[in-house]
């Protein structure tokens, strides 16, 4: 893929998120506009990873897509393609199971997970830890925030290896754990 072709990706899936998030807010006492935070996350990758594949952007920018939104695996494969709908659904956690099975499943497969899959598994918990840092979800107590910390360093131990940029820049967030 040209450079001019990876840009005008990023830049479409980007356009296709915000237009899919356009109406939702993050969960923070701030409220900021949920696009802010697939943005955040291509940040990270791109600066702090130095991730430059373009797919694995666009999958990031699109990461909550099919569990936040009416989209779906067709959709973003029509739009996107079997590579970054695929990637998407690697991230991408089952609705229709209890969220504890949810999250133990993200443990359990986070393994064997793609290496794009890693990076933006990577990027999205660095984030998630640095929007609660700044500012607490709305109605969550501490306990749950140190659990939800827990939960994501259990993930990222399953794929230590994958960036050792991001893995430190996890753990640096991570020290801040309340």
């Amino acid at each position: 893929m040209s450079g001019a072709e990876g840009t005008g990706l990023i830049i479409r899936a980007a356009q296709f998120s915000a237009w899919k998030h356009r109406h939702q807010r993050r969960k923070s006492q701030a409220a900021e506009p949920y696009i802010n935070h697939p943005l955040d996350l291509a940040h990270v990758l791109w600066f702090e990873g130095k991730v430059h594949d373009p797919t694995v952007i666009a999958a990031a920018l699109l990461h909550d897509t099919i569990e936040d939104t009416q989209t779906t695996f067709g959709e973003l494969q029509g739009e996107f393609g079997d590579t970054i709908a695929s990637l998407v659904m690697e991230v991408t956690d089952e609705p229709s199971v209890h969220w504890r099975l949810r999250k133990r499943l993200q443990i359990s497969r986070a393994k064997g997970s793609t290496w794009g899959a890693k990076q933006i598994k990577l990027a999205d918990k660095i984030c998630n830890l640095r929007d609660m840092v700044a500012s607490t979800p709305k109605g969550w107590s501490i306990d749950r925030v140190r659990n939800y910390f827990d939960w994501s360093k259990e993930v990222i131990d399953q794929i230590r290896g994958a960036n050792p940029l991001l893995e430190r820049k996890f753990d640096s967030i991570y020290l801040r754990r309340p």
